[in-house]
């Protein structure tokens, strides 16, 4: 770090629980961006403990401690309201301009909520016209998915703030791309599950799991699935019950520290992913890229570049024979399955390791002048 850095603020809303992802994202960032000659300070904006009027003086007497020049404030709708009407954002964004900083919106939610009650299409409109007002009013708005997926954004103008800039991986990254040695002869594959969408998602998802494991357990013999992560506990007993009449070895281990999510995921031979369809903004997933896993998935609408140049074995989603076929292949076909790892450790070093984003951020973000770009930019090269 030089003796003159250049000095950023990193804006967070409410905390999530039980693990923080957007506070994870932040923790590397910065990391990575000592590197570049960056000092990234994280600010949790205490709007749920202290009431908005106190946390933005509080935040007002920070700025004029700290001389930054570039402030990313971390959007999702939970972050910043209690409910899904993020309007205190807004308020947030107008201090920062006031105080002369350059304001950068990293959208970690692309979409509205969706649903079909009255408080959902309210709340729907209400976030969409939140978001469009926080492109308006920031110089730069950053998403880990093109400004194609963003249907709300219809104008013109709005699309030229955006850049696309891919997430890391919430592990070590000395640990990211240390694959273990895997025996080409032994007779016992890992199958990972990172994460299960819990609630009214999580019967399905079990499912499918239980489905493709058992398949591919009639031409593999030896499998074990190890399940981690959120909503791994609250599907242990169904996910068991599925696999009870199958020589499936079933592991379930919950809530890790980033350590050993990492070690698991190196002892790993395939990733499977059915949290609907694999997407750049899945830090499960960019976990299995970073790891040197080859990934069966469905494919969907957020499915594109770079996640795709990936080791990924995609399905039409909800296809969950071309699931299971796709799994059986990958677990018995030595020389298939290694070159998909070298792909995603290809993938990895290329466009989701933190060095490469934090140089993307320096590099395209770092005292830019927004009138001189005249169109959006994906900061990841083609």
């Amino acid at each position: 770090m030089p003796e003159n850095p250049q000095r950023w603020i990193a804006l967070l809303g409410r905390r999530d629980e039980p693990t923080d992802g957007v506070e994870d994202y932040c923790l590397h960032l910065r990391q990575a961006l000592e590197k570049e000659g960056v000092a990234l300070e994280l600010f949790r904006v205490p709007w749920k403990e202290q009431g908005w009027i106190h946390s933005l003086h509080r935040l007002k007497e920070r700025l004029l401690e700290q001389d930054a020049s570039i402030a990313l404030v971390q959007y999702t709708a939970l972050g910043w309201s209690r409910r899904g009407f993020p309007l205190g954002v807004l308020a947030l964004l107008r201090v920062l301009k006031r105080h002369g900083l350059t304001v950068l919106v990293v959208f970690h939610d692309v979409r509205p909520f969706s649903g079909r009650r009255f408080r959902d299409l309210a709340r729907n409109r209400v976030q969409a016209w939140t978001m469009r007002q926080l492109a308006e009013t920031s110089d730069r708005c950053v998403s880990a998915l093109p400004i194609e997926q963003m249907l709300w954004v219809r104008a013109d103008h709005l699309k030229r703030k955006f850049v696309t800039v891919p997430i890391g991986a919430n592990l070590p990254e000395a640990k990211c791309g240390k694959v273990r040695e895997r025996l080409q002869s032994s007779a016992h594959r890992t199958i990972a599950v990172f994460g299960v969408t819990g609630g009214a998602h999580i019967s399905r998802e079990v499912s499918d799991i239980a489905y493709a494991v058992s398949r591919a357990s009639e031409r593999a013999s030896g499998l074990r699935v190890v399940v981690l992560g959120r909503g791994s506990p609250e599907a242990e007993c169904s996910l068991r019950e599925a696999l009870r009449n199958t020589l499936v070895e079933v592991s379930v281990l919950g809530l890790l520290p980033a350590e050993r999510v990492a070690s698991v995921l190196a002892d790993a031979d395939v990733l499977l992913f059915v949290r609907r369809h694999l997407s750049a903004r899945r830090g499960s997933a960019i976990a299995g890229i970073a790891s040197g896993l080859p990934i069966v998935g469905y494919a969907g609408p957020e499915t594109a570049f770079p996640v795709t140049e990936a080791g990924v074995e995609l399905v039409p989603e909800g296809d969950r024979e071309a699931l299971a076929m796709s799994l059986s292949r990958i677990v018995t076909d030595d020389e298939l399955r290694q070159e998909l790892r070298r792909r995603s450790l290809r993938a990895h070093a290329e466009y989701f390791s933190w060095d490469r984003i934090a140089h993307l951020f320096v590099r395209e973000l770092s005292g830019f002048d927004v009138a001189a770009h005249d169109h959006s930019k994906t900061l990841v090269p083609r």
